[in-house]
């Protein structure tokens, strides 16, 4: 994770990786809230961020464009797998999808920055 103005300052280039940058906001946003932040895996499958604070965990998952099938299998399909009782979601920037895949919420990313997922 990296202030994506800073990285924009020396690598350049960002709006190419634009999903590096919604993971950057994700990331350093978790930790502003007070959360331990580390990537996850769940058999060979990735998890963009578990959350921790005060014994309880999040499970985040961060996309750019959720709407074709294949995509929405891939960005829930990981949190599916998870095994516990603890929250999961999805944030996205774009995208038809709305509401929530087997019980995953999946939020808007300005809506979640602004409080307003509950979560």
């Amino acid at each position: 994770m990296a202030d994506h103005g800073l990285r924009e300052a020396v690598i350049g280039e960002n709006l190419q990786n634009v999903e590096i940058i919604l993971e950057n906001i994700v990331g350093l946003e978790l930790l502003r809230r007070g959360y331990k932040v580390c990537v996850g895996r769940v058999g060979t499958k990735e998890i963009d961020f578990v959350a921790e604070k005060q014994g309880n965990k999040l499970y985040v998952q961060v996309c750019y464009l959720l709407g074709g099938e294949s995509t929405i299998r891939r960005e829930f399909g990981s949190l599916l797998e998870i095994r516990d009782n603890y929250p999961k979601l999805v944030l996205y920037q774009e995208g038809p999808f709305r509401g929530n895949y087997e019980g995953i919420p999946a939020v808007r990313i300005e809506d979640w920055l602004m409080g307003e997922d509950g979560i």
